[in-house]
């Protein structure tokens, strides 16, 4: 299906570029880096009045570098690049390892970070391990360059907080715990559905083997964007970790999840397995510690 209205197609080469087609197309203009959801954009009917799609693939963001404290993943990065990032195959990183598995490889040779972020649909599932791991969000525009806690990017479902002109030039993923273990879990129909149910958790083990840091990150529909359930981390923060506080962490998502009913599952349908793969992405991140 052609795309309505489309007039131009631009590849900047710098920052300036960016800002100066920004300003002439205003809201007409989408940001793209892989593309890879602009036809999924389209069949939502999003695209209605958008004259010129900017790529940014030309910025330079697509570098990987290892900081003191974490890690800075440029935001026109691809999946596969992430297969290789420092410590991806530890427990800590289980949730951006489980995530990875999941795209064809098709959309991971295209898929950027960045994109995956700023799209903010939360049936992807990337972003939901990226939020498990406490990841901030750099952003550019014309006021300078500032950094967002992941978890205050998304405003509603493919609504994200960015000012107008402002565009994410990388990811910050911090060092995380050595006794620090995550997972993500997504139910799907096929190999290339969005999810319709998707958790990720990371737990921290502290004295006597007890959680001393829990985060539980919501996404495929169990509410309109990701989500952390605050209801279930204080379930789990200071409690010795094992399956009967699992399934009490579990059943307190209900208080932080508004599920929603469309062709593929119902709400209630939602509900029901979002409790059930709450705890089993807890006891997968419990798995790899031991």
């Amino acid at each position: 299906m052609a795309l309505p209205e489309l007039k131009e197609f631009c590849l900047p080469e710098s920052g300036g570029d960016v800002q100066n087609l920004l300003d002439k197309y205003g809201d007409s203009a989408l940001l793209v880096a892989g593309g890879t959801f602009i036809h999924g954009l389209e069949a939502r009917g999003f695209l209605s009045g958008t004259e010129a799609l900017i790529d940014l693939r030309s910025l330079g963001l697509n570098t990987i570098q290892s900081e003191k404290k974490g890690i800075r993943v440029g935001a026109t990065s691809n999946f596969a690049s992430l297969e290789h990032l420092p410590g991806i195959d530890t427990p800590a990183f289980g949730a951006l390892y489980d995530a990875l598995a999941y795209p064809p490889a098709q959309i991971k040779n295209l898929a950027t970070v960045g994109g995956s972020i700023a799209a903010a649909c939360p049936f992807f599932d990337v972003p939901a391990a990226f939020q498990a791991l406490d990841s901030t969000v750099a952003v550019a525009g014309p006021g300078g360059n500032r950094e967002i806690p992941i978890d205050d990017i998304y405003a509603g479902m493919f609504e994200n907080s960015l000012e107008q002109n402002e565009y994410i030039s990388s990811l910050f993923i911090p060092q995380q715990d050595d006794r620090s273990a995550s997972a993500y879990l997504k139910l799907e129909t096929n190999a290339n559905d969005l999810a319709l149910v998707g958790v990720a958790v990371r737990i921290t083990l502290g004295r006597k083997n007890k959680i001393s840091d829990a985060r539980v990150v919501l996404g495929g529909g169990l509410n309109d964007t990701f989500k952390r359930s605050s209801a279930a981390e204080f379930v789990l923060n200071g409690e010795l970790a094992n399956d009967d506080l699992f399934q009490r962490a579990a059943d307190a998502i209900a208080s932080d999840i508004s599920p929603i009913s469309d062709h593929r599952c119902s709400a209630e349908y939602r509900a029901t397995i979002g409790r059930v793969y709450t705890k089993r992405a807890l006891q997968r991140a419990l798995e790899r510690l031991a």
